[in-house]
């Protein structure tokens, strides 16, 4: 059984471009290269195609995986999203009791997770630690530094 993939718009967008640059620009530019080694004479001690077909078969397996992710994408619609609790695709600000800093994460699939974005996978310690809490609510949240106990200040899309 396939994993269903949730991804915004956004986040679709991205995937077909990156397919779209590894099927049309990636794939022709190593066929060259394995074209140009393989002019060059004997295989067997040909390191240059060596290397034009490894890169291949990484580009190749990539491609399938883009695409298996993509066939098994659902797009989230975000007017259909509950900011009550904590969720996938929800944008949440946090207050670190501990020290007072105030962060702000969305949680997104592993897919889109970018940390300088903060956008945080729901695979996460936080992720998991806040999902189905709701505003006001209290979490401690085992993190590699240790406990941290955050407040739960906003929940929006």
């Amino acid at each position: 059984m396939s994993e269903i993939v949730y991804l915004t718009e956004e986040g679709l967008k991205k995937l077909k471009e990156e397919i779209e640059h590894l099927s049309m620009v990636e794939r022709p530019k190593i066929s060259k290269q394995i074209a140009e080694a393989r002019d060059k004479g004997d295989l067997s001690e040909n390191a240059e195609y060596d290397a034009a077909k490894e890169a291949q078969g990484m580009m190749e397996m990539k491609l399938a995986q883009l695409q298996a992710t993509l066939r098994n994408a659902k797009i989230v619609d975000e007017s259909m999203i509950d900011t009550t609790q904590v969720q996938i695709m929800n944008k949440v600000k946090l207050k670190n009791l501990q020290n007072g800093a105030i962060t702000e994460y969305t949680i997104v699939s592993e897919r889109e997770a970018n940390f300088r974005e903060k956008k945080i996978s729901v695979e996460t310690p936080i992720a998991q630690g806040l999902i189905g809490k709701k505003k006001g609510d209290k979490v401690n949240i085992q993190i590699p530094a240790g406990t941290v106990t955050f407040e739960i200040l906003d929940i929006s899309i």
